[in-house]
């Protein structure tokens, strides 16, 4: 299994598992009488017809984006509040959270009619703290991260006698999350293989592990965390919680450093393994299910179906059947520049080269011969040495290993490549930032092109292109339309200017010179 190897099942009588046995204190007895309809609804079970056809296997999305706050938080919220005595309510309540527990909280105060304060760390997404105070809450920002936020709440409840509602580590929280499983296998009473639940404190697998055990115990759960906020498997594979000294935030619904005393416990006993992911694989994993369902997941949400893309990959697991949680969906609207970039990296269908051509005339037209039919997603250049070009590509391809054929194909022909598809700093910043000023751009010209995204379209401009004249700057990036935005440095002597302008019109493509605009003079001349 990928991630921390399965554990050996320890013996039902092992007084370290939750009590499972009928009874008023067992999480089963708990799940089946939890109180979470008021305010829940039963998601879908939806197939992921495209992705199952991709990977060979049956892959199902427990669809609990679709709760009225768009996360499964709300289950857990209101099932501890709902059984809270009238006292504990009528002093109003607090909570900590990175966002969705918070909006739960907000709307279930909402349903009961008590006060709720909300602590938020101040990076939580803004389309989450605006959820919260729609439904009433009371906003507080403090800190970086959840565990910052929840230490404040804890001084906050204390100071004004608020009653404290937890996020993940409480019987009632975990009950009310386990009511999603309770669905699951009503839902699917076919072969599950294997359930995929992403943790961030621990409540949300605790509650879907204690159930399935306790009925299905043949199913695998498997726990996903990304690579930068792993403490639950840590935890595990420790045999103590671990405090992480610091955690990402890409995926900032799961960004706990400290999971829970009794999410740990649970865990620990019943949880079959763990899959890590990274930020690539968690956007590649929002297109997946954007691409299936039209609907857009938050990091967090998306982890159980990069998990189980990543868990077939590993295992070779094929005709199986597979379950993620999506947990959640609320997604800031300016992230999804970031997710769009990524996804095609994390799903290994693009890859990212540095190359070197010689600065030459016919060089970039030869080195985009070797493209072929290829999509070009990316493509940056400025000419800043005399004798050799770097110039920054990304390319759309079919299988991983054809990133190595490619590097070897472009270096066999003369131009030194390296495949930058695995190096943070290229894809964070780098692509970003190749250009610049140059006293070799002498007699350039600077023309913004619409050209449609279509095979053929680059070379039919070269090879229209005066061979006198020399391409000294470049710029390219596939915006997901039908026509492509592209910026050329052409350098043409004083006296070819009328030819320039006769190329161009000839061309037939929207265009516009842009040589006088000040943020040319200013930053590339």
């Amino acid at each position: 299994m990928p991630g921390t190897p399965a554990r050996k099942r320890k013996a039902q009588h092992d007084p370290a598992l939750p009590d499972l046995a009928p009874g008023a204190n067992s999480y089963l007895q708990r799940i089946l009488n939890a109180r979470v309809y008021d305010v829940a609804k039963e998601s879908s079970l939806t197939p992921a017809r495209q992705l199952s056809k991709r990977l060979g296997n049956k892959v199902l999305l427990k669809r609990e984006d679709e709760q009225p706050v768009f996360s499964f938080k709300l289950r857990g919220a209101y099932n501890k509040m709902v059984n809270l005595t009238p006292e504990q309510r009528d002093r109003g309540v607090i909570c900590a959270s990175a966002g969705n527990h918070a909006q739960g909280v907000a709307l279930s105060a909402k349903k009961l009619g008590c006060r709720a304060v909300i602590v938020m760390p101040v990076t939580a997404p803004k389309v989450k703290v605006d959820a919260v105070a729609g439904h009433g809450g009371e906003v507080v920002l403090h800190g970086d991260s959840f565990t910052d936020a929840y230490e404040h709440s804890l001084l906050l409840a204390k100071e004004q006698g608020l009653t404290f509602v937890h996020p993940f580590d409480d019987p009632d929280v975990i009950a009310g999350q386990g009511t999603i499983a309770m669905e699951m296998l009503r839902q699917h009473q076919g072969p599950i293989d294997a359930v995929f639940v992403a943790i961030g404190g621990g409540g949300l697998i605790a509650g879907v592990a204690a159930y399935i055990k306790a009925v299905r115990p043949e199913i695998k759960v498997i726990g996903v965390q990304t690579q930068d906020s792993d403490a639950m498997a840590r935890s595990v594979k420790a045999g103590k919680r671990v405090t992480l000294a610091d955690v990402g935030l890409f995926a900032d619904g799961t960004a706990v450093k400290l999971v829970g005393e009794e999410t740990f416990r649970v865990t620990r006993a019943l949880v079959d393994g763990f899959v890590t992911v990274d930020t690539d694989a968690a956007c590649a994993a929002i297109k997946d299910v954007f691409e299936d369902t039209r609907s857009i997941l938050e990091p967090s949400g998306a982890l159980g179906v990069a998990a189980v893309k990543k868990y077939v990959a590993e295992t070779g697991a094929k005709g199986q059947t597979f379950i993620a949680i999506t947990s959640g969906a609320n997604m800031n609207f300016d992230r999804l520049r970031f997710v769009a970039e990524r996804a095609e990296v994390g799903e290994q269908r693009e890859a990212v080269f540095a190359v070197t051509i010689p600065e030459a005339r016919g060089s970039f037209k030869r080195f985009c011969e070797l493209l072929g039919p290829r999509s070009v997603t990316e493509f940056n250049y400025r000419i800043a040495d005399a004798d050799k070009a770097h110039i920054f590509v990304g390319v759309s391809i079919k299988q991983k290993d054809e990133a190595a054929r490619l590097a070897r194909t472009f270096s066999k022909a003369g131009f030194p490549t390296l495949d930058l598809s695995d190096d943070e700093l290229a894809k964070q910043h780098v692509r970003h930032m190749v250009g610049g000023r140059t006293e070799l751009a002498r007699d350039e010209r600077l023309y913004r092109f619409i050209f449609p995204e279509r095979p053929g379209a680059l070379m039919r401009f070269l090879s229209s292109m005066h061979p006198d004249w020399n391409i000294s700057l470049f710029h390219y990036r596939n915006q997901g339309a039908d026509y492509g935005r592209i910026l050329v440095g052409l350098q043409v002597p004083k006296g070819d200017r009328a030819a320039l302008r006769e190329f161009v019109e000839s061309l037939g493509y929207p265009h516009q010179d842009e040589t006088d605009n000040p943020v040319y003079q200013l930053f590339l001349r």
